[in-house]
């Protein structure tokens, strides 16, 4: 930690991270120290902790927590009149956004990897790589001809690092990632243990009961500013490239297959599968475990929920779900049953309305 900051330091130090644009009104004594952040339920005196989702009020309410962010309309709710010190936490941070102010505080309270540059004596670094001297190259990462790190970049034990790629300048690949030739990392990115950026995408052409590889003559273009998860997968285009934008988060165990492209800023939870050229917008969020067919277009500003399947183009901006919801094995094989049959409902329905067509019913009879 960087010691102990007051509420007042600390809420100065988050306007400026987010410059200016987080507003917060802070209540209670603006000298509370703060070592740093829990959960409500087991937050101390000199910690900070916040509330974003009121089926967590009960839990708020009895927080022993120093400081306290959340809403104007939980503060009602939870310590209507009270003054902060009296019941409850020694001081409140209000503001419409609690989460996105906790993050910035985390930022502002959890220190970054030490600055570091140089080389790893067990490194091998071909010589025809360019290494910024600000960069750091951790013990037995692999370096190959041709490829560029910027300037406080750091490569993680372990890593490697093929032919001709690029990482941008105060990118961060945590140890054992692997970036296949000419693929390029922007610069700001974090890059997880276990992600293999530039693999070959999953292309075969059958001949004769058997499949030749097609040659997967693309690579990955990743933007400034995204987070890639530990043992996410991104494959290298077939013949052009897969693009990753600006601001992009990936989450954890993520396939993301040849020739896709994801638009700025949108997030992606853990164990998503999207197939081959599929097209995703900007600022969409794609729930975990969800999947999404390939060579379809989503719109940007779409939410699908998790494990909902997409196999059309999704064309307006919305909030996506393709879930049944979970019942009881026998309520799930009589409702198979009954799905099994709808398509013999549809023609009898067909049928009727055929002959109420041709013969109405006469009311009188």
């Amino acid at each position: 930690m960087p010691g102990t900051l007051s509420l007042e330091e600390l809420s100065a130090a988050v306007s400026r991270s987010a410059g200016g644009a987080l507003k917060a009104i802070l209540i209670g004594d603006l000298a509370q120290p703060i070592r740093g952040v829990a959960p409500l339920e087991s937050a101390g005196p000199d910690q900070l902790s916040f509330l974003a989702n009121p089926r967590y009020r009960r839990h708020a309410a009895a927080t022993a927590a120093g400081v306290l962010i959340l809403s104007a309309a939980d503060r009602e709710a939870l310590f209507p009149g009270s003054d902060a010190g009296t019941r409850g936490p020694k001081a409140w941070v209000v503001c419409e956004a609690p989460y996105t102010w906790f993050a910035f505080a985390v930022r502002v309270l959890t220190p970054g990897a030490d600055a570091q540059s140089g080389r790893a004596d067990s490194c091998v670094v071909a010589p025809g790589a360019r290494i910024d001297p600000g960069a750091f190259i951790g013990p037995t990462a692999v370096i190959e001809e041709g490829a560029r790190v910027g300037a406080g970049a750091r490569i993680g034990a372990g890593c490697y690092l093929g032919s001709g790629v690029s990482v941008g300048e105060e990118t961060m690949l945590y140890p054992g990632v692997r970036v296949y030739a000419g693929c390029r990392i922007g610069a700001r990115c974090i890059v997880h243990s276990g992600a293999v950026i530039g693999a070959d995408g999953f292309g075969f052409a059958p001949f004769r009961g058997a499949w030749v590889k097609i040659p997967q003559t693309g690579v990955v273009l990743i933007g400034d500013d995204v987070e890639i998860g530990a043992c996410t997968t991104i494959d290298r285009g077939a013949m052009g490239d897969t693009v990753i934008e600006d601001g992009v988060k990936i989450d954890n165990q993520v396939q993301i297959g040849h020739n896709c492209r994801i638009g700025e800023h949108t997030a992606i939870a853990g164990c998503v599968g999207i197939a081959g050229s599929a097209v995703i917008g900007r600022r969409c969020q794609i729930g975990g475990a969800a999947m999404i067919q390939g060579h379809i277009s989503i719109a940007d500003h779409c939410i699908v929920s998790g494990a909902t399947a997409i196999t059309r183009d999704l064309r307006e901006a919305g909030f996506y779900t393709g879930i049944f919801p979970f019942m009881s094995n026998r309520q799930w094989e009589r409702s198979a049953v009954l799905v099994r049959h709808l398509d013999e409902l549809r023609e009898r329905v067909r049928t009727l309305e055929a002959h109420l067509r041709t013969r109405p019913l006469d009311p009188d009879s």
